[in-house]
Parts: C-alpha cells; sequence; structure tokens
C-alpha cells in the first residue's frame, strides 16, 4: 500500500508556481463549474484499473514500478490516455491519481502545487469511498497557520473533499 504523500509526489513538479494557496471558497467554486469533467476523470480511472495516475508526462501502472511511459501500451490506447488529457486541460488539473491501490476507487485530482524540497504545499480535489479521518473545516486556515503540517481533507459535498498538505 503507498502513502498518499508518495503517490503525490510525481505531481510537485508539475505543479504551477503561485506562493499563496486558493482560498477555498475559489476551490469550490471552480469544482462546482467543473464538476461533470472531475467525475468524468473519477469514473475513467475507476474503470482503468491498471491505471495509478495519469499526467502530460506519462501513465503509470500498477507493473510500471513507479516509472511513467507514453501510451499506446497493452490495454491502453493513445486515444484514452489522450480523453484524459483533454479533461484535465479542461480543468486545468495536473493529473489525475488513485490514492492507494488498496482503496482503488479513491481518486485524486491535482489541482495546485508551490514550494520546493521540504517547503511544498499541494491541494488536490478527492472523491474518497469512505470518509477520511484527518478532516478540517476549512483549508484557508491551515495554510494560515506555521507548517508543515499532517495531509488533511476538507469536505465538498457527497463523497468529494479538498486535500492539502504542508
Amino acid at each position: 500500500m503507498k502513502n498518499p504523500i508518495v503517490i503525490v509526489l510525481p505531481f510537485i513538479l508539475l505543479m504551477g508556481c503561485s506562493t499563496r494557496p486558493p482560498k477555498q471558497a475559489e476551490l469550490v467554486a471552480a469544482f462546482h463549474a467543473h464538476q461533470r469533467v472531475y467525475q468524468d476523470l473519477r469514473d475513467m480511472l475507476q474503470e482503468d484499473n491498471q491505471i495509478l495516475s495519469v499526467t502530460t508526462s506519462g501513465i503509470e501502472t500498477t507493473k510500471s514500478n513507479g516509472l511513467r511511459t507514453k501510451p499506446p501500451i497493452q490495454g491502453f490506447s493513445g486515444e484514452r490516455y489522450n480523453r484524459y488529457l483533454a479533461l484535465l486541460k479542461e480543468t486545468g488539473a495536473k493529473g489525475v491519481f488513485r490514492w492507494e491501490e488498496a482503496q482503488p476507487r479513491d481518486v485524486g485530482i491535482a489541482i495546485w502545487g508551490s514550494g520546493w524540497g521540504g517547503d511544498t504545499r499541494h491541494i488536490a480535489l478527492a472523491w474518497m469511498e469512505q470518509r477520511p479521518t484527518s478532516e478540517v473545516e476549512n483549508l484557508d486556515a491551515f495554510f494560515r497557520s506555521s507548517g508543515p503540517h499532517s495531509p488533511v481533507f476538507s469536505h465538498i459535498e457527497g463523497n468529494w473533499y479538498l486535500w492539502a498538505d504542508w
């Protein structure tokens, strides 16, 4: 079972350069504006059992040992990969990934990141089959406090959450 931090790590280099995280209200508004597309990304990854993550730099599979490759590969077409990329581009997201192989239906969508080395922050949308244990009411207060902290979730609606680390 992979730690969520390890799974999110490949997205660090793909994130934007803004040093201040977006406000939670902005993130929730963006989620609602693109909710159908985020749901499509979630559904696709849940269907693609062998895929752990998809970014512009390629895909990671259950058999790739952490290495990314560009499709087509056996069981995953270039057309399917391009569909993922089109949906990511439509939302401005950086990638889609599974939180853990042990919970294959839990999906993350990397949407923001900043920093370098030991002082990095990340935000992802998360669709979680079960309610996470490390919940906060609002990410704005989380980012105002002195970091770093353990990763947290903030509920949006239904099974959708914002996830943040620092």
